[in-house]
């Protein structure tokens, strides 16, 4: 699910489960709307929260362990938001080109 906010589109990737000490969030993900590894994450306000660092737990529902750039401002059950990448997954391939004479 996409949600425009502040002038720019973010998808809402999961929502906080718990912290562990002052910089580390677990959060629990929709696995269709989760991000790649040390994507950016937001909250709610589009204030940088953190890196995503690793993704563990059931395929189905999976958790995602976000390092934040600071001390942890995100409450348990507050959700968490990630930029839209409008790039393609894989990077562009550029095919040689044959010389005929």
């Amino acid at each position: 699910m996409y949600t425009p906010l502040r002038g720019c589109c973010v998808k809402v990737i999961g929502r906080a489960m718990s912290t562990y000490g002052s910089r580390m969030l677990i959060i629990q993900c929709d696995a269709a709307q989760l991000p790649g590894l040390y994507s950016e994450v937001m909250d709610r306000k589009t204030k940088p929260v953190g890196k995503i660092m690793d993704v563990f737990g059931n395929v189905k529902l999976p958790y995602a362990l976000i390092l934040s750039h600071g001390p942890c401002c995100v409450k348990v059950g507050e959700k968490v938001y990630a930029k839209e990448s409008h790039a393609s997954a894989t990077p562009h391939v550029r095919t040689p080109r044959t010389i005929t004479r």
